[in-house]
């Protein structure tokens, strides 16, 4: 197992309401991880206010405004794993290791975005007012 791998235990609910790392989200990192579709493909389904990524996605809903609809809790569970409130959802569970079907070998056992990664994200979403 990657050492850098975190297990999150979750309990069902709209939200994951404790951080996953002590070290606060940065917004810059956060805007970087979310433009970067090598790294977390966010905009191969979802747009955003981010002019210099061209081709964004349309599957999704648009990130414009993703701090307005749901709070910082809020998004960490969709990241983490959003199937914990849609079992149907086709987004990643960014941060889970159990459960999966279909995982390359080069991804088994370490999630797509580390802890911080997901606290960064969090972090520049929480701007999207």
């Amino acid at each position: 197992m990657n050492a850098s791998a975190q297990t999150v235990t979750l309990t069902v609910t709209d939200s994951l309401p404790e951080p996953l790392t002590p070290v606060a989200g940065d917004v810059v990192r956060g805007r970087s991880v979310v433009a970067n579709r090598s790294l977390s493909l966010c905009l191969l389904c979802h747009s955003g206010p981010l002019p210099e990524v061209q081709f964004q996605g349309d599957l999704a809903p648009s990130l414009a405004g993703a701090g307005a609809r749901w709070t910082t809790a809020q998004l960490r569970l969709r990241l983490v794993d959003s199937r914990q409130i849609n079992p149907q959802t086709i987004m990643p569970a960014y941060h889970a290791l159990s459960g999966l079907t279909r995982v390359a070998a080069a991804w088994r056992d370490q999630p797509i975005l580390s802890a911080q990664q997901i606290e960064d994200v969090i972090a520049y979403l929480s701007t999207l007012q």
